[in-house]
């Protein structure tokens, strides 16, 4: 009889034990909107692991890559209401909210990924001042390659683009349409391959990255290598499943949050003149801009920046100065 209550005890401590277990490993979602092989993701992926490892697998985090959870739009506002615990977004795609998001796609404000961490850093407590606010943090972000034109014409100025079907995936570049005389289209880009296929676009300004993702060389053949602007990939988290962690897993998550940042801004880098050779060899031309096209271009970043600074006012101001501080400094 003894020999049996033991038995009992043994089993119900073992189950006990086993439902702890399973209570106290956390699990999240990361809806991205690039594919599984784009450098974000794979930087993705690997933050989740290193994640995985440092906690002893207490906090799993699944990648649901290329829109498969929700649509580029749609991934901020699923971590904010909870629907996902973390996300990854692209900044410029939110610049109706704030302008302090559409800082990240003004053209020739930073067109170097030094200027462009400078950027970053000048804009990041205004950054994290609102996302606070909104019940979001922001665990680390990471730039685009610069940013070019792809055409289907050959555009020796702004007045080549006018009429054409161009690709607006943020508000920053459906602006863009609007002061160079183009037909914005809204396109994300899960649906990039498909709409340069049928014709629903012929233009876009984006990276090499993207470009190469998505096949544009299967239906447009030039790019334009203005570095107009470096946009941010922005890795957030839900601000109530953060501080519902542990301290121990909390560092654990910032820690692999900070090395994620130092490798993608590095990969980025990277990447640019590997994907410049890839395009190559599938048949598109990398050109460089003529005199003329740069000059109305930066026309245009000059007109966005202004509009920038006063949608922005004070807080603006102090940004734009802090980042011409740090650009100062050799």
């Amino acid at each position: 009889m003894q020999r049996r209550s033991v038995t009992h005890f043994t089993l119900a401590a073992s189950l006990l034990l086993a439902a702890s277990g399973t209570l106290a490993q956390t699990k999240w979602d990361l809806p991205a909107a690039y594919p599984a092989t784009n450098f974000h993701t794979e930087n993705l992926t690997q933050f989740a692991k290193e994640i995985d490892t440092a906690t002893g697998g207490k906090l799993k985090i699944t990648v649901h890559a290329n829109a498969s959870l929700f649509k580029a739009p749609e991934i901020k506002r699923a971590v904010q209401s909870g629907q996902a615990q973390i996300g990854e977004i692209l900044l410029a795609n939110f610049a109706n909210e704030s302008p302090i998001y559409a800082l990240d796609g003004v053209p020739f404000l930073a067109t170097g990924y030094g200027d462009a961490r400078k950027l970053y850093d000048a804009s990041r407590p205004a950054m994290d001042k609102l996302l606070a606010a909104q019940g979001l943090k922001m665990l680390y972000a990471v730039a685009w390659p610069p940013q070019g034109i792809f055409s289907k014409r050959e555009v020796a100025s702004v007045a080549d683009l006018r009429g054409i079907k161009w690709r607006a995936y943020s508000p920053a570049t459906a602006k863009i349409a609007e002061l160079i005389g183009a037909q914005p289209v809204q396109i994300q880009q899960a649906e990039l391959s498909q709409a340069m296929a049928t014709g629903v676009i012929e233009s876009y300004m984006s990276s090499v990255s993207t470009g190469y993702d998505t096949k544009t060389y299967e239906s447009i053949k030039n790019y334009y290598d203005t570095q107009a602007w470096l946009p941010k990939n922005a890795v957030l988290v839900n601000l109530k499943s953060f501080n519902a962690l542990d301290a121990a897993t909390q560092s654990a998550v910032t820690k692999a949050a900070a090395d994620a940042q130092e490798r993608g801004w590095k990969t980025s880098q990277e990447k640019t003149e590997e994907y410049k050779r890839l395009l190559t060899g599938k048949g598109m031309t990398i050109h460089k801009p003529s005199a003329k096209l740069m000059t109305d271009m930066q026309q245009v970043g000059a007109l966005m920046l202004t509009d920038w600074q006063k949608a922005s006012g004070a807080e603006g101001a102090a940004i734009i100065a802090d980042y011409n501080k740090l650009r100062a400094k050799k």
